[in-house]
């Protein structure tokens, strides 16, 4: 019976083994919702996710060994640029979501009409002005954050890229037919770009 008992908690211990080594596999790869974001960020999300997916079934694909666990801690460093990565989105649907709100076609339109009263004398002069003066500020805003906004999307695609291809080399890699320290290399030259990309568009100023 006790050789029965000793079983039977090996066999409790290697269930208990594998639920955490599953979880831990779906919380790496489904730790953001691309759905909370509008477009082009929700794609540059969704694209993300699936990059992660694939580097992680290859890692788990490799023979256990020191090869494995080098290419561990390299797609380990790699998730740090994914979780950049979408931080980069979300700020970037909060700056899609801002010019929405400031409605840059009502502003204008605005700006018509207070500029048509000037011309018309209808109105104090002094009021006028202080009002064209706030709308056009306001225009200006929406004009720096569009922009900013367009930059970061070009600047993710390109990194996406970029992306898409270190995960393509990561089976050449697992399988010892590429060289390990180069492809760390360029890890940290991704994951490093995306962290610059991400304090870039973080320091953007809120109107």
């Amino acid at each position: 019976m006790e050789w029965l008992a000793i079983a039977l908690g090996g066999l409790i211990g290697v269930t208990a083994l594998v639920v955490v080594l599953r979880a831990s596999r779906r919380s790496r790869t489904a730790t953001f919702d691309p759905f909370t974001v509008g477009e082009p960020w929700r794609q540059f999300a969704q694209r993300a996710q699936r990059s992660a997916s694939k580097l992680h079934a290859t890692i788990d694909a490799t023979p256990d060994g020191p090869l494995k666990d080098r290419m561990a801690s390299i797609v380990s460093r790699l998730d740090q640029g994914l979780a950049e990565t979408w931080a980069i989105a979300r700020r970037g649907h909060q700056l899609d979501s801002t010019v929405r709100r400031l409605d840059p076609v009502g502003l204008r339109s605005q700006l018509t009409t207070l500029e048509s009263r000037v011309h018309s004398s209808s109105g104090s002069a002094d009021d006028l002005d202080a009002a064209i003066e706030s709308v056009q500020s306001q225009i200006e805003t929406t004009e720096r954050l569009e922009a900013e906004s367009a930059r970061t999307a070009d600047r993710l695609q390109l990194t996406q890229t970029r992306l898409d291809e270190l995960v393509s080399r990561a089976t050449e890699v697992s399988i010892g037919a590429g060289d390990t320290d180069a492809y760390a290399h360029d890890v940290d030259d991704l994951v490093i770009e995306l962290e610059a990309l991400r304090q870039a568009v973080e320091e953007t100023n809120r109107p």
